[in-house]
């Protein structure tokens, strides 16, 4: 499915198949999930794609052909591919092991084809071996909403009362995360969203409610999964002194002006960049240890538009996966 113009839906393509140069290995995609980011790459928030453009950052595949060079990985092996897919190894931040604020990077599905398709090229340096057994569309969402919620998790430090500010497909496995953690979590969701809520508490949520009411209890840390900047100050409301607001999204909308004293008493307020290969090595060896489970509506890979149209009007619980 490609992308020719930011704002418009995407179109069905026949492409010739990409042949993997050094240090590429060439997927057949078995899955692949449709993140809140791909939308905001197909309703042009985030500017300069590469266009045209194959979206999808969220790959479960196999490998069927390798370029030279590749040898840690085999023909056949099950594999996963995230957002961040290519750093240039030199700039300071990649010297200081912070790739994720790599001055040059390459994003899956952004700047380079990504799996809204039957076959896609990845770095086999960004390609993480995935487990034989399990379902690919419940893998899927681990490659992006997991790996970026645990990002956020950990920078959110050690607390044990959680706010979680959004409750789609990020939010529905870090919420597991945490349970098994042993930490207490509020989630709150759109008002009026009762089914987000009611979702939220089977996955052992200790209270949910409305975004714009304030939490139950004053929280340790609370990550903001939705791309709402009105939401920074309200969560700063509810997080306790020296509490910590992190702001998961790649993208939010504009953050209103707040009185300094939400701020003072030593609160923090940070974002998150990306990620890094030691998040998704760390990650993917955590999940069948927490025995994560993806809550996964599936679409056949000609339905994408669809699945983004529900992602973006709030149809969704839990993660959108395509199945080509």
């Amino acid at each position: 499915m490609l992308l020719r113009h930011p704002g418009q839906p995407l179109e069905w393509a026949e492409l010739p198949d990409p042949v993997p140069g050094p240090g590429q290995v060439l997927i057949r995609v078995g899955a692949c999930g449709v993140c809140r980011t791909d939308l905001h790459v197909v309703d042009g928030d985030l500017r300069q794609p590469a266009l045209p453009l194959i979206p999808g950052h969220e790959i479960v595949g196999r490998i069927v052909a390798r370029g030279p060079g590749v040898e840690s990985l085999a023909i056949g092996q099950r594999v996963g591919v995230g957002w961040l897919g290519h750093t240039c190894q030199h700039c300071d931040y990649c010297q200081d092991d912070r790739e994720n604020l790599c001055d040059h990077p390459g994003f899956t599905g952004y700047t380079r084809n990504g799996g809204f398709a039957e076959l896609t090229l990845a770095e086999a340096r960004f390609t993480y071996p995935l487990p034989k057994a399990g379902d690919d569309a419940q893998m899927a969402p681990l490659l992006c909403a997991g790996l970026i919620g645990w990002r956020a998790l950990v920078i959110a430090g050690q607390g044990q009362r959680l706010g979680l500010y959004g409750f789609g497909a990020a939010a529905h496995l870090i919420v597991q995360v945490a349970r098994w953690q042993g930490r207490q979590v509020h989630a709150f969701t759109r008002p009026g969203d009762q089914a987000a809520q009611a979702f939220a508490l089977s996955l052992g949520a200790s209270s949910a409610g409305p975004s714009d009411q304030p939490s139950p209890q004053l929280l340790d840390a609370a990550i903001i999964f939705a791309p709402v900047g009105s939401l920074v100050p309200t969560a700063l409301a509810s997080v306790r002194k020296g509490g910590r607001v992190v702001c998961a999204g790649i993208y939010m909308s504009d953050i209103p002006s707040f009185p300094y004293e939400l701020l003072w008493e030593e609160r923090q307020l940070v974002s998150v960049a990306n990620l890094t290969r030691r998040d998704a090595h760390q990650f993917l060896a955590l999940a069948p240890k927490v025995g994560l489970h993806a809550s996964v509506v599936r679409y056949p890979l000609a339905q994408a538009n669809q699945a983004l149209s529900d992602l973006r009007e709030g149809r969704l619980s839990g993660a959108a996966v395509l199945v080509p």
